[in-house]
């Protein structure tokens, strides 16, 4: 919030004209034009068993939807996409292709240059949203079995819908007002434009069957016990609720906050004009969050933004080109130091002081070396962690996540999990929801035996 508090420690709103706040919010990377699309998928070889859909973890058969993307059947290319993955629009923005099925192609190994899987998928879905015309899944007949779904993110839609289609009724519990999980609150407001979020879940909806109900909070508004009592089967997808301390202390100041609370902001936000940046800006961490956090700072006026990490560049989760692309944005990267110490005066963050880290024996270290960078604002992003208590002690968990079996069964019965919050995951949005598929599918297996 812009207050007279964050104003007086450099932290405003209004940095830019409203031109430029267009421009900088508008879509990062434009999708490709009909000619562009033909032209890429004509480069596809169409393997059979193809690398590229082996290495997507929702199975989608590649070269089939490019084929249909080159013969100019949109639709077919979009059937084959959703059929294997319902939010393949969005995956389509934000998958780390690179390190998945681009990786894969066989094209590399050629001219180290892959088709643009991620680019064409986006073709193809953006092209079926646009004129969906008449539905491409039909419900089964009613089961009368019911499923409560609880967190409506990305595993907990791709379940919903999963038991939809299958002819079950849903309950779609969600304690924000809004659905989406990470894809509506977590992800860069120029990742995904145009509300798309929640055109995507509109259609995912459509399929009936899924009663939505928000604003409920497992352990506030509902409990597993009563869940329990009262539907066959649920569905745990609760990601990742509680942030991660930077380990020094944290003093009470304007100016430094959560980059997870800082990004869902500026997604909810209508007039990014009205948002409040620091002139320098520090975020703590190597992840995507990090990148997203460290380059809307930028694009929302700061002057200097800075991601410190404590190890190298190959260790940070943010792939390449994430790091590539805050760097070309302005964004500098500083490897190898930790935090020791938030520096604040009069009640307002005045900046931080590193220690110089290195490998020792395999062991991270400090080598003894300090510095300090300025900063009216820190934006804390070194991970979060899944907030337990909500489920109770009936389910057993393993490193301080939801344990389950390859099906998302956990270890109470009737009761299966994914996403974020099981254990295992990577937390990828394409991975979430190809939980929340095999869960539906395990669910309907048990209810229908």
């Amino acid at each position: 919030m812009d207050t007279p508090a964050s104003r007086a420690c450099g932290i405003h709103a209004a940095r830019l004209n409203l031109a430029d706040y267009a421009a900088n919010f508008s879509d990062a990377h434009p999708p490709l034009t009909k000619p562009q699309a033909l032209i890429e998928a004509e480069r596809c070889y169409y393997c059979h068993d193809a690398p590229c859909a082996t290495a997507c973890p929702t199975g989608i058969d590649i070269p089939s939807f490019i084929h249909r993307i080159a013969q100019d059947n949109n639709r077919g290319a979009a059937r084959a996409i959703l059929e294997a993955n319902p939010l393949g629009g969005m995956c389509a923005r934000v998958c780390p292709t690179e390190v998945l099925c681009e990786q894969a192609c066989v094209r590399n190994t050629n001219e180290d240059k892959p088709v643009e899987i991620g680019s064409l998928q986006r073709y193809a879905t953006d092209a079926f949203f646009e004129k969906p015309g008449a539905p491409l899944f039909q419900r089964a007949a009613a089961t009368g079995k019911r499923v409560a779904v609880v967190g409506a993110g990305p595993a907990g839609l791709a379940c919903a819908h999963g038991l939809a289609v299958r002819g079950h009724d849903v309950v779609l519990f969600e304690a924000r007002p809004k659905l989406g999980g990470l894809n509506e609150y977590g992800l860069a407001s120029y990742k995904t434009t145009n509300n798309f979020a929640q055109k995507e879940v509109e259609w995912l909806l459509s399929i009936g069957g899924i009663e939505v109900r928000t604003g409920q909070q497992l352990g506030r508004d509902i409990t597993l016990d009563s869940l329990l009592g009262a539907y066959d089967a649920v569905f745990l997808g609760l990601g990742l609720q509680g942030v991660n301390a930077l380990g020094v202390a944290e003093p009470t100041a304007t100016g430094l906050r959560n980059a997870v609370d800082f990004i869902a902001e500026l997604r909810q936000s209508v007039d990014l004009s009205t948002l409040p940046v620091g002139r320098r800006v520090v975020v703590i961490g190597g992840g995507m969050t990090a990148v997203d956090a460290a380059v809307q700072s930028r694009k929302l006026g700061a002057e200097e933004v800075t991601i410190v990490y404590r190890r190298g560049a190959e260790a940070m989760s943010a792939s390449a080109v994430e790091q590539q692309w805050a760097q070309t944005n302005g964004v500098t990267i500083r490897h190898w130091a930790a935090p020791k110490e938030v520096l604040s005066e009069g009640g307002a963050v005045k900046g931080v002081r590193f220690a110089a880290t290195a490998l020792s024996g395999g062991k991270l270290v400090e080598t003894g070396e300090t510095f300090t960078l300025d900063a009216d604002m820190v934006l804390k992003a070194i991970g979060q962690t899944f907030v337990a208590e909500p489920v109770g002690k009936s389910i057993a968990l393993e490193g301080g996540r939801i344990a389950t079996d390859a099906e998302g069964q956990t270890s109470l019965a009737r009761v299966w999990a994914g996403g974020d919050c099981r254990v295992g995951g990577r937390d990828l949005t394409v991975e979430a929801v190809e939980h929340g598929k095999v869960a539906a599918v395990s669910i309907h297996a048990a209810l229908m035996a």
